[in-house]
């Protein structure tokens, strides 16, 4: 079965742009425009079209979170008593707010998180008290990040 939705076609001037707001998106738009040659209206209109085209959505600020004192970074794959649970175990894991990231995946285990901790007994604390009481969840495994050596986005 084809998908339906036709991946978005961008030209060099989109990419430019793209480029530019992705290695800093607080960039002025009128330096992007001089940057590459074109009116800021224009920047903005094409910024326009590719938010309507779900390409990009919104701006960020990146929060460093050892300087909260978050020191230890987490992944858990969490094994399910049964599939059908999943929607309850994901609602109950939006509200423990170290979670950072949940992905439904294929392999060992159902559910693969990403969480923060400040440290080794406030892991041990989240894990035991707040992830393997969620009911549904059989068990976990943890895998404790020791430095993240790449952090980047898709490349344009």
């Amino acid at each position: 079965m084809k998908s339906k939705t036709k991946p978005i076609i961008i030209d060099g001037i989109d990419k430019k742009i793209l480029r530019a707001l992705t290695t800093d998106a607080r960039t002025p738009i009128l330096e992007i425009a001089r940057h590459v040659g074109i009116s800021g209206a224009a920047i903005h209109q094409r910024l326009r079209k590719l938010e309507k085209s779900k390409l990009i959505s919104g701006s960020q600020f990146i929060i460093d979170p050892k300087v909260l004192g978050y020191s230890t970074m987490t992944f858990v794959g969490i094994y399910l008593e049964k599939a059908v649970n999943t929607e309850d175990v994901i609602r109950a894991l939006k509200k423990i707010p170290e979670v950072l990231e949940c992905h439904y995946t294929t392999g060992d285990w159902n559910i693969f998180i990403k969480m923060l901790a400040y440290n080794n007994n406030h892991l041990m604390q989240l894990l035991n008290t707040k992830i393997q009481t969620i009911v549904g969840v059989s068990r976990t495994e943890s895998i404790i990040s020791l430095d993240q050596q790449i952090n980047r986005q898709i490349r344009i």
